[in-house]
């Protein structure tokens, strides 16, 4: 793929860490990828990544500092793609509950991100996933296994659509109890693992977010 023919992706830099090897993965899955806060590339590349690393508190904080939700509000309000991962999964949702910590999320989703009960935590490693029907992410990937990294997650999904719009495809996993693996709805995507760590099988699920993305950028 030519650079012209790369969509911009822009990596929201707001002090997460782990974002280099996402911006890597993105770039081997076909992006022209960006590590910045820029107000303007944001607003104008073709999907933005909102990574996550650490508490759903301290990642929210973060945001707000750096205005970047701001920045995903505004983008989302404009029909315009989002992908969060991990933590920047979880921060879609209403609140997370960590410790006895309650944070105001974004309230894109309905819900409340907690602790998982599981045996062991946190759920460190490989697992398989179970995609929701008509999954554009997922496509060809199915049978596949992705790396997660989290003691947190949502566990009930609760977000009623209407017709004419188009039902979420929502995709679950599960380490001790079930939980949301996945979410594509309209222009915000999110996975709980990590896509960058996934080997192949992540680099075909960027790959596959990067090319339904509009082509006008």
């Amino acid at each position: 793929m030519t650079d012209a023919a790369r969509p911009l992706i822009a990596v929201l830099d707001y002090g997460s860490g782990n974002v280099h090897s996402a911006v890597k993965a993105l770039t081997e899955a076909g992006g022209d990828v960006r590590l910045t806060r820029d107000r303007g590339l944001i607003a104008d590349a073709a999907g933005l990544l909102v990574p996550g690393v650490g508490s759903f508190s301290a990642v929210m904080a973060a945001l707000r500092e750096s205005r970047g939700d701001e920045l995903i509000e505004r983008r989302l309000a404009g029909g315009r793609p989002v992908m969060g991962i991990c933590v920047g999964m979880q921060i879609m949702f209403e609140q997370g509950v960590e410790r006895g910590v309650d944070t105001e999320g974004l309230g894109e989703w309905p819900g409340t991100v907690t602790e998982l009960s599981a045996p062991v935590l946190p759920h460190m490693g490989w697992n398989t996933v179970t995609p929701g029907e008509g999954s554009v992410l997922f496509d060809g990937l199915e049978d596949e296994r992705f790396y997660f990294v989290h003691s947190y997650a949502a566990q009930e999904w609760t977000l009623d659509v209407m017709k004419p719009f188009r039902s979420p495809v929502v995709t679950w996993s599960e380490h001790g109890v079930p939980f949301l693996a996945a979410v594509e709805n309209g222009p915000l995507t999110a996975t709980q693992f990590h896509p960058e760590k996934s080997g192949a099988a992540g680099i075909s699920l960027l790959r596959n977010w990067i090319r339904s993305l509009p082509t006008s950028g």
